[in-house]
C-alpha cells in the first residue's frame, strides 16, 4: 500500500519507546495548527467590527493564512526531503511563532496590511508543520492502518481549535466595544483611535500569548530524538511530479480537497456571522454556535476514526460529504432553529474528510509520499480562493444564498468518495 510506510516502519518498530513519545509529540502539532486555524476565523468577526470592513475585505485575512498554506508547502517537503523530519518541525515552529510575535509591530503601526503580513507567516509555519506531520503519522506504522492513524492524529487538532476558540471568544472578542460601524462613522478621530488601539491590543497580546508558547515548544522539540523516518534525500522532482500526475486517484483527491478545505473555512468563517443573522444575537453570544459546532467536529472525528475498523473509509466519506451537501443546503433553505442546527451538523460531517481524502490520495504514492503530501497541504489554498467567493456573494445577494458555494464544494467531494468507491480512480 504505501512502500514509503514499508521503509519507515522498521526503524519506529526498534524502539517502541521512542515511537510512542514521538507520536504524542507529533500530535501535539496538530492541535497547535488547529488553535492557528480557528483563531484565525474569529479574527474575520473581530477586524469587520473595529474597522467597519466589508465581508470581501475582511476575507483577506483567509487569503493571506491559506495562501501561506500554498507557497510553503512545496518548499517544506524539499526541506524534509533534504534533511530530516525533526527540522521541518524546528522551522515551522519558528515561523508560527515569529508570525504571532508579528502582532506587535502591527498594533503599533495600527495598519491591517501589517496584520496580514503577520498572518502569512504564522500559516507558512503551518503549513510546514501539516507538511511534516501528515507523511510522518502515515510512515509510523503498519500501511493498513495509515488512513485510520492519521484520523486518530486529526482527532486531536479539534481540541485546538476549541482552545482557538476560547482564547477568541474570552480575550479577543470580549475585547471589542459595543459601538457600531455607524457609530464609528459619527465618532472624532482621536476618539476612534483610542477605541480601536484597546481593541488590536486585545488581539495582539492574544496572539503573543501563543508565539512564548510555541517557542518553549520549540525548544522541547530541538532536543528530542525523533525515530528517523527519512530517506537518503536523492530524488528526481520532476521525475516525482511526472508519476503523481499519472496516479488518478491522487489527482482527483489533491483536487477534492482543495474544494473540501474551501468548503470548510468558507462555512467557520461564517458561522459566527450567520449565527448573527439567524438569531439577531452580538458576536459574543453567537460565537457559542461556533464553539458547540467545533466540538461537535471533535467528538464525531473520533465516532468516524472508530467506525473506519467496521467500514471502509471510502464509504464513510461518501457517507459524509452527502450529509454536508444536504445540511448546506438547508441552511439556505430553512430559516430559525432548523437552518442554525444545518449549520451545526455540517462540521459533524466535515470531521472526516480532510484525514481521510489526504490518507486515500497518498495510497500507493511510495517514495514520492513527501511531494505528494506538500500537494496535498498545497491543495489548503482553496480557503484563499474559494471564501473570498462566498464574501463576495454574501455582499451582493446576502448571506444566506452564499452557500451555494460550499454545497457545490461538497458536491466535488462526494464525486472523489463515489469514485473511489466504485473503483475508477486507480493508479495509472
Amino acid at each position: 500500500m504505501y512502500n514509503f510506510c514499508k521503509k519507515n516502519v522498521m526503524t519506529t518498530r526498534g524502539n517502541n519507546q521512542s515511537y510512542k513519545f514521538a507520536f504524542v509529540l507529533l500530535t501535539s502539532l496538530f492541535f497547535f495548527w488547529g488553535l492557528a486555524n480557528n483563531m484565525t476565523d474569529t479574527l474575520l468577526a473581530a477586524f469587520k467590527h473595529i474597522m467597519s470592513l466589508s465581508d470581501t475585505q475582511t476575507s483577506l485575512i483567509q487569503m493571506a493564512f491559506y495562501g501561506a498554506y500554498f507557497c510553503f508547502a512545496l518548499p517544506a517537503a524539499l526541506f524534509i526531503k533534504k534533511f530530516s523530519y525533526r527540522s521541518g518541525i524546528v522551522l515551522g515552529l519558528s515561523l508560527y511563532a515569529c508570525g504571532a510575535m508579528m502582532f506587535y509591530p502591527a498594533a503599533v503601526a495600527e495598519s491591517y496590511f501589517v496584520y496580514l503580513a503577520a498572518i502569512y507567516i504564522l500559516a507558512g509555519g503551518c503549513s510546514i508543520l501539516e507538511t511534516v506531520a501528515n507523511p510522518y503519522i502515515l510512515s509510523m506504522g503498519s500501511p493498513e492502518t495509515a488512513t485510520r492513524r492519521l484520523n486518530l492524529a486529526q482527532s486531536f487538532n479539534p481540541f485546538g481549535s476549541i482552545t482557538g476558540i476560547l482564547l477568541s471568544r474570552f480575550f479577543i472578542l470580549r475585547g471589542l466595544q459595543n459601538y457600531t460601524a455607524e457609530d464609528r462613522a459619527t465618532m472624532s478621530p482621536d476618539m476612534l483611535k483610542v477605541i480601536q488601539t484597546d481593541e488590536l491590543d486585545a488581539i495582539t497580546f492574544t496572539y503573543m500569548g501563543v508565539g512564548e508558547i510555541l517557542l518553549l515548544v520549540m525548544i522541547i522539540m530541538f532536543f528530542v530524538n525523533f525515530p528517523t523516518g527519512s530517506d537518503d534525500g536523492k530524488f528526481e522532482i520532476r521525475t516525482s511530479f511526472k508519476r503523481l500526475f499519472k496516479n488518478k486517484r491522487y489527482v482527483f483527491g489533491t483536487i477534492a480537497q482543495f474544494f473540501y478545505v474551501g468548503a470548510q473555512i468558507c462555512v467557520w468563517s461564517f458561522t459566527i456571522r450567520m449565527a448573527m443573522h439567524i438569531t439577531g444575537k452580538g458576536e459574543v453570544d453567537s460565537s457559542d454556535v461556533y464553539l458547540i459546532s467545533i466540538i461537535l467536529f471533535a467528538v464525531s472525528r473520533f465516532l468516524f476514526t472508530y467506525l473506519m475498523r467496521f467500514i471502509k473509509a471510502e464509504r464513510l466519506l461518501v457517507i459524509a460529504a452527502a450529509s454536508a451537501l444536504i445540511c448546506s443546503i438547508g441552511v439556505i433553505l430553512f430559516s430559525g432553529v432548523l437552518a442554525l442546527a444545518a449549520l451545526v451538523a455540517i462540521s459533524v460531517f466535515m470531521s472526516l474528510m480532510f484525514p481521510t481524502i489526504c490518507g486515500c490520495s497518498l495510497k500507493d504514492t511510495g517514495d514520492d509520499a513527501k511531494i505528494a503530501a506538500s500537494g496535498q497541504v498545497m491543495a489548503i489554498v482553496g480557503g484563499a480562493v474559494i471564501t473570498p467567493l462566498q464574501a463576495l456573494l454574501s455582499d451582493y445577494a446576502g448571506i444566506t444564498i452564499s452557500f451555494i458555494v460550499p454545497t457545490f464544494c461538497f458536491a466535488v467531494v462526494l464525486a472523489f468518495a463515489l469514485s473511489l468507491c466504485k473503483g475508477e480512480v486507480q493508479k495509472s
